[in-house]
């Protein structure tokens, strides 16, 4: 927490809220128009799942923060069912965002007072406990003129781009494809485009700024084109790894959560710096072929110790003896 004083931006926290949620509408309506009714039926589940645990947590504990419609148990869910497979199982969801708002937002006290950001807190569990259903993919129907709804099936299934680099050590690359989401992957990973125009919008209606998105972008980038440069068959392209898996939705939409990020600039850069570089790590070394959930939860973990070394001196201290007039 900074010292005071503070400056207010006029944002009261329902409006930042909102104002995230209504850049996120954008990347829903693709993964309907890309997915069909099923994607937005996991999406509605989980919203009406997070504000019934969220008004039944607010009952139980009326001195918490904030309030059922306030905007933030929307976000959580949301960001949830934008890291689900497009088909997952409508029942994955509603566990996932019980879990996230009950055991990752409201055991700790309600609004503000979370260690771990809910929504990846509830993924993470979800991916260790029900591996199978949360690496279930499907391939887009929209740019395949709708031919999955004709058919009378759900959908075709398909690796994601990083899943089968992975598995298979394929690099087939199209930036275009990727930048427009015609490829398999969860709700919010095929919508780069979106999720860079969300991102810039909510950066200039300052929302956030613009240290933790790029610090992030940066961390994984920078030591991943090092990598392909030095051995190009070990890991995929810098664009692939731009605009494939969780990378643009965490920079944008998840690390920049003020709960769980240092307060300080200096502390978001390094927090973002760190949150890219174990995505990478993750990426490249790891089992799993996507590391964003991983990385923000370690990260968030260690907020104090960066707020605790970065934070500003307050005015008229000088190695923490009062400055003499």
């Amino acid at each position: 927490m900074l010292t005071a004083p503070h400056a207010h931006q006029g944002l009261t926290v329902d409006q930042l809220m909102y104002r995230v949620n209504v850049s996120l509408l954008p990347v829903v309506i693709l993964a309907f128009l890309q997915f069909g009714a099923q994607s937005v039926l996991l999406i509605f589940c989980c919203l009406l799942t997070a504000l019934a645990c969220e008004a039944v947590c607010l009952r139980l504990n009326p001195a918490a923060q904030g309030h059922t419609f306030d905007g933030a148990a929307f976000l959580t869910a949301l960001i949830l069912a934008l890291s689900l497979p497009p088909h997952a199982p409508l029942w994955l969801g509603v566990f996932g965002s019980a879990v996230a708002i009950i055991f990752g937002k409201h055991i700790y006290g309600g609004l503000g007072q979370n260690l771990f950001n809910p929504a990846m807190l509830a993924r993470v569990v979800l991916l260790i406990s029900f591996p199978v259903e949360m690496t279930r993919w499907v391939k887009p129907a929209i740019f395949y003129h709708g031919e999955f709804y004709r058919l009378g099936v759900d959908g075709i299934t398909g690796a994601t781009l990083l899943g089968e680099f992975k598995e298979n050590g394929h690099q087939h690359l199209e930036l275009l494809t990727n930048l427009l989401g015609n490829r398999s992957g969860s709700l919010g990973e095929t919508a780069s485009l979106l999720l860079l125009l969300g991102g810039g919008w909510l950066i200039q209606q300052r929302v956030f700024s613009w240290h933790i998105p790029v610090a992030t972008i940066l961390g994984c980038l920078v030591p991943g084109t090092l990598h392909w440069l030095i051995s190009p068959g070990s890991i995929v392209p810098p664009l692939a790894q731009l605009t494939s898996g969780g990378l643009l939705l965490g920079a944008f939409y998840i690390l920049t959560d003020p709960v769980t990020g240092p307060g300080s600039v200096r502390g978001r850069l390094i927090f973002g710096a760190l949150a890219g570089f174990l995505t990478y790590c993750i990426r490249a070394f790891g089992n799993y072929p996507e590391g964003m959930a991983f990385a923000v939860l370690l990260v968030n973990a260690v907020t104090p110790l960066i707020d605790n070394y970065t934070q500003p001196k307050a005015y008229g201290f000088v190695s923490g003896k009062e400055k003499s007039s």
